[in-house]
């Protein structure tokens, strides 16, 4: 069973003759290697592409290790461009290989060549890609499986569809496993001996221990204000020996995200037009890792769980996605009221909110209120967690369900 990833197709596809370095980034097993050297392969091919002229190198395989070396990497590609039509070069792990930033700069004096490669770790980092290939790379991001993906291939409806998606995830494997059991063995496998050894690997963290409690804190509590301090703080209350101090907490936290394992949400005073740059909130890139990380005691969060798919969603969609806040004056007093995320696009700004249900008025005024406090003109969204028709309120707030929202992907544009 193939699962389409039309969505990051198309990306890729648009990136064809810019010039640039294409790097594929994302956390590991959400299927970088597949949409690379299958669906973008096949389409090639399908396109025309003589298989002669599409180089293809898997750098994680054990048989192509001595490619690990960056002179023999280049002297192997070089010897197969033998003409003056396109090759597309295809590797796939390409940080296994040691000053790989040269040889792929060197590629790019090559006329002939279309260069794609992927990576799982720190140095893919939308921060470092400029630095990195100096200001030659163009980065695509992969998320695991959105829903509409997941319920392509889904035998369901889309109520149990959503259930399982909020308790498994999106990678791949999980959505193909077969029994609820496989699936929680498969995320409870990639847990330990893939996100966190590798974190712990490539960071020479000295206690594993105290970073998986750490994720455990972040998992138990995402779509809450948290920083460092009150981490660190959070561990002394359980152990008063604990060594994480607010400043391993930082580097820790900066860990899981340079793993893609999860992403900060800064704040963002609507009204001031500035960030606030304490505390902050935490998501995680997939639901399915969250939840084994707590061995799946919480999946019954859903307001939080449905809260962190909407975040995820609008970052797989292109949006810069923040915390909004918005300060209101009652009486003499000043008070912070929450927009669960300001999305960006461009010039397109989306003011959301996340309500599981509004069953009644006192919660429809609530969900609204930081809303109509605003004093802009952006589109301004709630999304809830009932199979509804969308509607629109006398005050041009839109009402949507979670299922519109997430199955249709032109769901803000109108």
């Amino acid at each position: 069973m193939e699962i389409k990833r039309d969505y990051y197709l198309q990306e890729l596809i648009d990136r064809m003759d810019n010039g640039l370095i294409k790097i594929i980034t994302g956390i590991r097993r959400c299927g970088k290697s597949y949409l690379l050297n299958k669906i973008f392969k096949n389409y090639l091919i399908e396109q025309g592409i003589d298989k002669e002229h599409i180089i293809q190198l898997s750098l994680d395989e054990n048989k192509n290790k001595k490619y690990l070396d960056p002179d023999v990497l280049d002297e192997y590609i070089r010897s197969l461009i033998k003409d003056n039509n396109k090759y597309f070069i295809l590797l796939d792990e390409i940080q296994e290989v040691k000053d790989f930033e040269s040889v792929l700069i060197g590629f790019m004096h090559i006329d002939n060549v279309e260069i794609y490669v992927t990576g799982s770790n720190s140095k893919f980092l939308s921060s470092d890609i400029v630095t990195e290939f100096r200001g030659r790379g163009d980065e695509i991001r992969v998320y695991p499986l959105s829903f509409s993906e997941f319920y392509s291939v889904y035998d369901g409806s889309e109520e149990k569809a959503l259930s399982e998606y909020y308790t498994y995830g999106g990678l791949p494997l999980t959505v193909l496993a077969k029994t609820d059991n496989s699936k929680i063995n498969y995320l409870r496998t990639q847990k330990d001996n893939v996100y966190i050894n590798d974190i712990v690997d490539r960071n020479k963290v000295q206690n594993k221990e105290e970073l998986e409690m750490l994720v455990q804190i972040i998992a138990s509590d995402i779509g809450c204000l948290t920083n460092p301090l009150k981490l660190s703080n959070n561990f002394k209350e359980r152990d008063k020996a604990s060594s994480m101090t607010d400043k391993t907490i930082y580097n820790y936290l900066g860990y899981l995200q340079d793993a893609f394992m999860i992403e900060k949400a800064r704040r963002f005073d609507v009204r001031g037009k500035r960030f606030i740059e304490t505390p902050q909130k935490y998501y995680f890139t997939d639901m399915g890792i969250r939840n084994s990380f707590l061995d799946f005691r919480q999946s019954e969060e859903i307001s939080h769980i449905m809260e962190n798919v909407i975040y995820i969603e609008l970052k797989k969609r292109g949006y810069n996605v923040d915390v909004g806040s918005v300060e209101i004056r009652e009486g003499d007093a000043k008070k912070q009221l929450e927009i669960d995320f300001v999305a960006n696009k461009g010039n397109n700004k989306i003011y959301i909110q996340s309500a599981l249900e509004m069953k009644t008025s006192e919660k429809v005024q609530q969900e609204q209120k930081s809303l109509l406090n605003v004093n802009d003109f952006f589109k301004k969204i709630i999304i809830v967690g009932d199979n509804i028709k969308r509607s629109r309120y006398d005050n041009g707030i839109i009402l949507m369900s979670i299922y519109d929202f997430l199955l249709d992907s032109n769901s803000l544009e109108y």
